[in-house]
């Protein structure tokens, strides 16, 4: 990627445990940019759409990850942290949240969509997989932009109210 490409984009750091979808699309947000145009300056084409949606088959290749971190601004490490660690299994779906973690800090945790994971450990509550007031699914973490149903407008931490202990 060229230096002049660079210049115009906005930094955007990572959380800690953040998923990888969560960080391209408040990237995207903040640079205005769609899944395909950040795949094109990468280089790495339609993957971008894919690993958004949680889709890791095959899984990101290292030289994608260093592609797609050039043009992030983070190290292709810190975007490998924000995949499923190896033999951890992920459910693409439905999309899950905490809106008590989220009230402490608005980003969708990879964690949340560990197979294995059932529940928030930190708050002892079940996970939500749609709103609680229309009973929409949340979208794909990507393309959360006001921490709020797409449907209803219910934020998700008022959500929190909801969430049934584990």
């Amino acid at each position: 990627m060229s230096t002049k490409i660079q210049f115009w984009l906005l930094p955007v750091e990572p959380f800690a445990g953040e998923s990888l979808s969560h960080f391209l699309g408040r990237f995207r947000q903040q640079n205005h940019l769609s899944p395909s145009a950040l795949g094109d300056l990468a280089g790495v084409g339609a993957v971008i759409a894919r690993w958004e949606r949680f889709h890791l088959n095959p899984f990101p290749s290292d030289a994608e990850l260093a592609a797609v971190a050039e043009v992030v601004g983070v190290t292709s490490e810190r975007l490998r942290e924000m995949l499923a660690p190896e033999g951890v299994k992920m459910k693409c779906e439905p999309i899950r949240l905490c809106g008590a973690c989220y009230q402490e800090e608005p980003y969708h945790r990879l964690e949340w969509q560990y197979q294995s994971t059932g529940g928030c450990d930190r708050h002892q509550l079940r996970l939500l997989s749609k709103c609680r007031n229309c009973q929409a699914k949340f979208p794909i973490p990507a393309l959360w932009e006001d921490g709020q149903c797409n449907r209803c407008r219910l934020s998700f931490i008022e959500m929190t109210k909801w969430q049934k202990s584990y």
